[in-house]
């Protein structure tokens, strides 16, 4: 790289279709040079050649690594957030228990990725300020929405409706995360099940949520 600069946008933002065409085979590139090295061994070099662009290219639109595992990232939680969007209450279902399969659901959609790149993505990537801030509000939307959902939904019963709204939104996040990073295979069925056997049974506060049911 000829310049010094190490910051964690983009250098390029393109205006035109081949400019935004070249942008994309970059980060699709990088993602598969990431699931397939790691990170520390996917050099921009790797990735320019599997997105069979020069280096220089390559340099036009991100300035480093970093950058581009930003982007990946980026569009990672915007993926997230358009799965499982905020404003469609009208689509949701009734019962706690499908609304909890409706979410559970999303997240485990979003993370059907390479594995690798899942943990090279959330484990070994970059912690920007500016990503971790962004990381940060999402989550302050996702559990005021669930906080509003959960104090006005019948079969609820908690204590806390703030404290459960934290407790769902970070289980579904960090579990879903873990199962489908994990090593080995995953019955995707039977984990959903399960997972949402687990938030239902909490939310209502008895045992009258079973999978499947």
């Amino acid at each position: 790289m000829t310049s010094g600069r190490r910051g964690l946008q983009p250098r390029k933002q393109p205006l035109q279709v081949r400019a935004e065409l070249t942008r994309q085979r970059i980060v699709d590139a990088a993602a598969h040079v990431f699931a397939e090295y790691g990170y520390a061994a996917g050099t921009t070099n790797r990735i320019a050649e599997r997105a069979r662009v020069s280096i220089g290219s390559l340099y036009q639109y991100y300035p480093n690594k970093d950058a581009i595992l930003v982007e990946l990232l980026t569009r990672h939680l915007d993926a997230g957030m358009d799965a499982a969007p905020l404003d469609q209450n009208e689509l949701l279902p009734r019962s706690i228990e499908g609304i909890m399969r409706f979410y559970v659901q999303g997240a485990i959609e979003n993370h059907r990725v390479d594995p690798q790149l899942l943990r090279v993505m959330m484990e070994q990537g970059p912690r920007a300020p500016e990503l971790l801030e962004r990381i940060a509000h999402s989550e302050r939307q996702r559990i005021a929405y669930a906080r509003r959902l959960l104090r006005d939904h019948p079969e609820v019963r908690v204590a806390d409706v703030g404290i459960a709204a934290r407790l769902v939104v970070s289980t579904v996040e960090m579990v879903v995360h873990r199962v489908m990073a994990g090593p080995g295979q995953v019955d995707i069925a039977g984990f959903e099940d399960e997972l949402v056997a687990m938030l239902t049974l909490y939310l209502r506060g008895d045992a009258a949520a079973t999978p499947g049911a």
